[in-house]
């Protein structure tokens, strides 16, 4: 059932100084200091304008902040590493309650376990682990927030070793949509943390995380190669097959893109199609190049920089494709096999690819992440399979329209192979595509929205809606 939108009460000079008088971290409004760095965000065509941003210093802050909210009925957005490309993280006249100053990092190394706020990006809880020696699933771009990633599965290099990043999450602690805090794990709350893993930030907003902690590092074999777009027949063809048996020590994702200009590669081939597989083998070194050479065998790559590096070097090698204000726009399917007729589009798709900064990216799903029992968690099905991504990049001032039609082609033509959607990389298929993401696992997440909110007051997300509809 659909709502009208509550016409939202604005903030009063009387209300802010209650505000502040309870609140610890920094209140901003448009036209004061640091208001207008605080309202960016990693995609740089979002451009809206909260009425206020509510910088949090800590869990109550952000009790304080939803309360304030939910009484004047503003619209509310939740930034942790703000890097959702359709924007969730900001809003337009509401309130934008942001973590990126809760950065505590706690990492217990006997019990190897590390507890981090919501504030915390990928690059920095790395950073904390690996210095003994430790990991979990976390991204492929080291400035993504923890939050959305884990909130919505939690896709990785790790992933065929691992499991998903929900696979390894113990804990969570959040603030409901009532103001309330929780702690929901396997031992309470039990429900709730189902939905969490996978289901979004559609139950609350989360102030800290603990995960499992696995020997990982901090050095490992890894890093791209790349082959001409005449021989990625090919090698897409032979990855389909090898991967299958390929052990859980390995992840693979691949990339179809433009050549950056990159030192190894032959300075005649920037600007022009080349596929692309990023490798990790987290086991034995000489292991892990015996497992890889067939890869090397199918034609002879423009560049080879598998090498041994720090694990955290690889977990930010895509850092500099990615860009904070930059403009971005993606669509994405799962499909259950690279088939010959995906190839084709893949191949076809980059050669009519319209700027140098897209790409499409496929992370393959196997190993850890497939044993998985799909009931355990929200994020459903666990199938081997790729994940694919169309992203389209370009800088400000471009005209995005060639690039965002550039991407729904790609998608179209992928529609016929696809079985669903990872949540997190839905953009703008609001329902369906929601529907898609979660399937029959839809009804008990909406049961737990009716529970924890009921008014869909946290609805800037991948929404499951509650069974009223709730505000729109």
């Amino acid at each position: 059932m659909s709502m009208v939108e509550v016409q939202a009460e604005v903030p009063d000079e009387a209300a802010l100084a209650e505000l502040r008088a309870q609140f610890r971290g920094a209140l901003l409004r448009p036209g004061e200091e640091g208001y207008e760095e605080a309202r960016r965000i990693w995609n740089g065509a979002i451009d809206r304008h909260p009425a206020l941003i509510a910088r949090c210093a800590g869990a109550d802050d952000v009790a304080t902040a939803v309360r304030f909210a939910r009484e004047r009925d503003l619209l509310i957005s939740v930034r942790g590493g703000g890097h959702a490309v359709a924007g969730h993280a900001v809003c337009d006249d509401g309130l934008m309650i942001d973590l990126s100053l809760m950065k505590a990092i706690c990492v217990d190394p006997d019990a190897r376990t590390v507890r981090a706020s919501g504030g915390v990006l990928w690059g920095e809880l790395d950073r904390a682990t690996q210095r003994f020696g430790l990991a979990t699933t976390g991204g492929m771009i080291s400035h993504t927030g923890i939050g959305g990633l884990t909130l919505g599965g939690g896709l990785g290099n790790l992933m065929r070793k691992l499991g998903l990043t929900v696979d390894s999450l113990r804990s969570v602690d959040l603030v409901t949509s009532a103001g309330e805090h929780v702690r929901a794990s396997e031992e309470s709350e039990a429900e709730l943390f189902w939905g969490l893993r996978g289901g979004g930030g559609n139950f609350g907003v989360v102030t800290s995380f603990e995960y499992e902690l696995h020997p990982i590092g901090p050095m490992v074999l890894g890093g791209p190669m790349f082959w001409s777009l005449d021989d990625a027949p090919a090698v897409l063809r032979v990855l389909r097959d090898f991967i299958v048996d390929a052990p859980d020590d390995l992840g693979i994702a691949l990339f179809t893109r433009l050549a950056p200009p990159m030192p190894f590669l032959p300075a005649d081939r920037y600007g022009k199609p080349v596929v692309m597989l990023l490798v990790l083998w987290t086991g034995d070194p000489a292991e892990g190049r015996r497992v890889i050479e067939p890869l090397r065998r199918v034609a002879t790559p423009l560049a080879d920089v598998v090498r041994m590096m720090p694990y955290v070097a690889l977990q930010s090698l895509g850092d500099n494709g990615a860009p904070h204000g930059n403009h971005y726009y993606w669509k994405s399917h799962r499909l259950p096999s690279l088939d010959d007729a995906v190839i084709e589009v893949l191949v076809d798709a980059v050669g009519t690819i319209t700027s140098p900064f897209s790409q499409i990216g496929g992370w393959l799903i196997g190993g850890a992440a497939s044993r998985v029992d799909p009931s355990a968690t929200a994020v459903g099905d666990r199938e081997t399979g790729v994940e694919l991504n169309v992203t389209a990049a370009w800088l400000p001032g471009d005209d995005g329209d060639r690039h965002r039609s550039w991407v729904r082609d790609g998608w179209e033509a992928l529609r016929p192979y696809s079985t669903g959607v990872y949540a997190n990389f839905l953009s703008d298929e609001d329902a369906r595509g929601v529907q898609d993401a979660y399937g029959d696992r839809l009804a008990r997440l909406v049961a737990l929205k009716d529970r924890y909110d009921p008014t869909n007051a946290l609805r800037l997300n991948a929404n499951v809606p509650p069974t009223t509809g709730g505000a729109r």
